[in-house]
Parts: C-alpha cells; structure tokens; sequence
C-alpha cells in the first residue's frame, strides 16, 4: 500500500491498524531546536481519545503517545528540543476486541470500505476496519502538534456546528463553551440539543453526521502558490483525507453561490492602526476564508467538512459477502454513533499541518516573510 505520506517540506507517514499491536508514525521535515516534549503533544491526543462520554465508542485507549527519535535534551538548558532529523512517534494499542468481528468477518459493511480495499489489494483486514479505521487519525493529532510548533502565533480551533438536522446558532457562538460539552459546541444551548438527538440515535442502533467548522487565526500572508499548489486546495485535500469526509468548504464556501459580486466581494480598507512596513489592508468581511488566488491573506482562514453517518450500526443492513452470497449484517461491538465529534481535533490537526507544510515551502521560497507591497513605497 503507497501514499501513506502527506505533505511536502514537512511531511507525515503513519502505519498501524485499528487492531494491530501499535500505531505510529514518522514527521519528517521539522526544524531543529523547537521545544518538544510528549506533553506538548498529549493534551491533543487526549481531546481526541475514545471512551470520554457515552456519545462516543467505549474502546478504551490511553493513547499515551512515547517519542522514539529526533529529540535531544540541550545540555546547557536541559530542555529537549527537535534535531532537524525524522520525528518518530508510538502510540501502543491496548483494548482491542477483533472477536467482535468475527460473525461478520467475510461480509462487507454498507457505507465502510471494506469492499474497496478487498477490491483493491485483495484483502479484507475486518478488524475494525483495519487501515481504514479511524483509529489511525491519532497520528494525525499527533502530528498536528508538532506543525503547530513551526509556525509563530498560529492558532488552530475547531467545533462542530452542525449534528444531522440541527444547527448551532452562531449569535450564542461562545469559543469558551467548546471545551465545556462532549461536542465540541461553541453553543451550550445545541450542545444540549445534540445530547437529546443522538441518545435517540443510540437507541435506534443507528448513527447520525455532522459538519465541523476549523478557524485557524494567525496565519501569516502569502503561504500558497499558483497554480498547482494552492493553499486551499491543499486544504481540501487533507480534509478529504479524513475518514468519512464527504464534502468540504471554505469561507462562504456552497454559499457563495447564492451571492451576488457585491455581497461575496471581500472590500479592503487600510488598517491605519499599523504603521510603516506592517501597514496591510484590513478585510472588511471574510467570504474568501482568509484564501485569495490559493495564497493566504492574513485574515482567519475557515474550512468546514463534512462527516457521513458511521457505518457501523446495530440497525440490520442488506449485503453481500467476499463470495457473492446476498446477506444482512448487523455491527456490534464499540462504535462512535457520530464520528463526526472525535473528528473536531483530527480537522485541527489536519489544518495545522498544511499550514506548517506551507510556511516552510514559502520559507525557502522567499525568506521568513514577504515584502509587502505598501512596504516597497
């Protein structure tokens, strides 16, 4: 199996099952002498971890994630710090349960991937999904740690504003709340709403979708490049690259098309607070999601995805099996009923890490900053 790396200048490789021993992976490409600990790391991979609320899959994984290489602890400082060499990372698993899948391992889940990779490699890896679980977006997160690191000031948020049918009223939006509910709701008022609707979802054996919205402030301006390597169509990319991402936005986004030239164009102003050669324009509304031309702005850059159902469900499913045998399936075992809420600190990640990719190709490209125009008069 190839293309189990992403990125360019800084670049992630994860390997590992749902089920296997172990998951890890190998960042490459990070810059020596950023401070890096695993408790720079953990808090990450503990927002994410499974187990936390009974609105999420019961597994229980510590995800205590060790660093295996590319570390030194300065001699003079005695603070450990990046070497400039790959960054290796292991996070070990601990409570599988591949005998919960023993009754359906020859059938193919309806929704999952199961299908395609027998169809592709010839091998139905049942347990759990096996690399095509969502198991393996921990290494995301971790990595998602580090890229943070790399780029000065940067500020990557996420929440989930939307769960099936029901909304989050972004005049109560409240960046606070998000770390105050199992949802990650900036609006405490939907985060009840959602607890109601997936209990009832929970009872049904069924599973519900959800669209998560990622604000990364403090992105510098000029990251991107014309043609083919346009921040956001990088960004699309990583946020496809997530398990069950189905659509992807940013800014106005699918709205945007509902707009006239007028309402969508972002109009500019100077920002006379600033002075000299930080003197920029100010945005005077943000429809293009902080991406002009595929290179950022400096405005706050929005993505929002969006997550299908689980399609792991108790709620009996026609299928077929690996020998063509027409069958019902029915998933036991522990499962997310919205994967969508444990996918709020892979989008994070995911975002973090085109973000550093980008200011390091733009880094060699032009140096650490690019001379703005207002700046050369």
């Amino acid at each position: 199996m190839s293309f189990n790396t992403f990125g360019h200048l800084f670049r992630v490789t994860t390997f590992g099952e749902s089920h296997g021993p172990a998951i890890g992976c190998v960042v490459d490409g990070c810059p020596p002498r950023i401070p890096l600990a695993e408790a720079d790391i953990q808090p990450y991979l503990d927002k994410r971890r499974p187990g936390q609320s009974r609105y999420t899959t019961q597994r229980q994984e510590p995800d205590t994630v060790k660093i295996l290489s590319g570390v030194f602890a300065d001699e003079a400082t005695g603070v450990q710090v990046t070497t400039g060499t790959p960054i290796a990372l292991l996070i070990e698993n601990v409570d599988q349960r591949s005998k919960d899948y023993s009754a359906i391992k020859d059938a193919y889940r309806p929704g999952h991937a199961g299908y395609a990779y027998d169809a592709k490699y010839g091998i139905h890896d049942y347990r759990g999904g096996g690399r095509a679980s969502a198991r393996e977006t921990a290494m995301r997160v971790a990595a998602g740690a580090i890229a943070r690191k790399i780029v000065p000031g940067l500020k990557v948020r996420g929440a989930l504003i939307q769960m099936g049918r029901h909304k989050v009223d972004r005049s109560r939006w409240d960046w606070a709340e998000v770390d105050n509910n199992p949802f990650f709701s900036p609006d405490a008022q939907a985060a009840a709403e959602f607890a109601e609707q997936l209990d009832a979802v929970r009872k049904r054996g069924s599973s519900v979708g959800a669209v998560i919205e990622i604000v990364a402030e403090g992105v510098p301006p000029g990251l991107g490049a014309p043609v083919y390597g346009k921040l956001d169509g990088d960004l699309a990319g990583a946020m496809m690259g997530i398990n069950a991402v189905k659509g992807v936005e940013i800014g106005a986004g699918f709205a945007a098309a509902e707009l006239s030239g007028e309402d969508n164009a972002d109009e500019m102003r100077m920002d006379h607070e600033r002075l000299g050669n930080d003197s920029r324009p100010r945005f005077l509304s943000n429809n293009a999601g902080g991406i002009l031309g595929g290179i950022s702005t400096g405005q706050p850059m929005v993505v929002r995805f969006a997550v299908k159902p689980t399609s792991s469900i108790l709620a009996p499913r026609r299928t077929v099996d690996r020998y063509g045998r027409e069958t019902e399936i029915v998933t036991t075992g522990r499962h997310d009923p919205c994967v969508g809420i444990r996918a709020v600190p892979v989008g994070e990640a995911m975002v973090a890490c085109v973000i550093a990719d980008h200011y390091l190709r733009h880094r060699g490209q032009v140096g650490e900053s690019a001379a703005w125009p207002f700046a050369k008069r």
